[in-house]
């Protein structure tokens, strides 16, 4: 079939986000919560090799881990479809960031208050690149409660950067997350 200029149909514009925080934070979680297609997912299982380099602790359950990335995608309407990618969260893959995040619209960092102080580089990553990106709690069982305000002063985040509870899996709580970073990137 062909089409003069005027009758081309039209594609959806591309809209990339990036899924990051620590090590079993929930970040393949999230992108599989909430993508409308099977994610692709890049993980492996963690080997005797990751001893003494991936630290376990409060995640002593995981057993695989993204070594490249997570994708997933989400079709708004007929104008505009969401690109999810999720980063892998140890140091030795930190790499990879800089190719995901080229052209990313922002970020939403997921937040273990198990371990916190997993979040500090992807805080830092993304204030240096001058992305805008949100921070989202996701709500664990069993781990410490605490309120946003309290989250926010231990993260050293500047007010006017969102910060919301999430639980990565569930579509709507994830979706919502979504949400508050396309209207905070606006």
């Amino acid at each position: 079939m062909v089409f003069d200029r005027s009758e081309r149909p039209r594609l959806p514009r591309a809209i990339k986000i990036l899924v990051a925080g620590g090590f079993g934070a929930g970040k393949t979680t999230m992108v599989g919560a909430v993508s409308e297609t099977r994610p692709l997912r890049t993980e492996e299982i963690l080997t005797d090799r990751s001893v003494g380099v991936d630290d376990l602790s409060s995640v002593e359950a995981k057993r695989t881990t993204t070594v490249a990335m997570d994708f997933g995608r989400i079709t708004l309407n007929d104008e505009y479809v969401l690109y999810l990618f999720g980063t892998p969260g140890q140091e030795r893959f930190w790499f990879v960031w800089d190719e995901l995040a080229e052209g990313a619209l922002g970020a939403v960092i997921l937040a273990d208050t198990r371990r916190l102080a997993d979040c500090f580089p992807s805080v830092d990553y993304f204030e240096r690149r001058g992305t805008p990106f949100v921070v989202a709690v996701n709500c664990f069982e069993g781990a410490p409660s605490y309120d946003l305000p309290e989250v926010r002063l231990a993260l050293q985040l500047n007010p006017s950067i969102p910060i919301v509870m999430c639980d990565a899996r569930k579509r709507d709580s994830s979706r919502e997350v979504l949400i508050t970073l396309v209207k905070h990137s606006a």
